[in-house]
């Protein structure tokens, strides 16, 4: 397996949801990830470089899931924090922004739970 390198045209992200059309909402009409492709009870986001896969057969929380339930943060690196937290805060998103000495992020959940946050794009990557 040292030997071995994993190479891939696409990464991406699959999250199982229970909420399927919500997520899809949420993912694409929200958060403005663009539709890449989509067949039934499965839609294909473009995220970042790779892809945002949404399909079904996940478990939905009725509030933002604990580390422990969902380890997994999807983060979107935004140019100005303050105007997109504001733009989900007034869409009715509950968003945290948290302050740390490294930067700042917002923290919210998508309609399953599933833990998001937002982070200033790095200035020096």
């Amino acid at each position: 397996m040292t030997d071995t390198v994993i190479s891939s045209a696409h990464q991406g992200v699959i999250l199982k949801t229970e909420r399927f059309r919500d997520c899809v909402l949420f993912y694409r009409d929200m958060l403005g990830l663009p539709l890449w492709w989509e067949k039934p009870g499965l839609v294909c986001l473009r995220f970042g470089s790779g892809y945002l896969m949404v399909e079904g057969m996940g478990v939905a929380a009725p509030k933002a899931k604990s580390e422990a339930e969902n380890p997994t943060v999807l983060r979107f690196h935004v140019q100005d924090i303050a105007a997109v937290a504001a733009a989900l805060g007034n869409a009715g998103v509950a968003v945290q922004v948290l302050r740390f000495d490294w930067g700042v992020i917002a923290a919210f959940a998508d309609p399953d739970g599933n833990p998001c946050e937002l982070a200033e794009v790095w200035k020096d990557v």
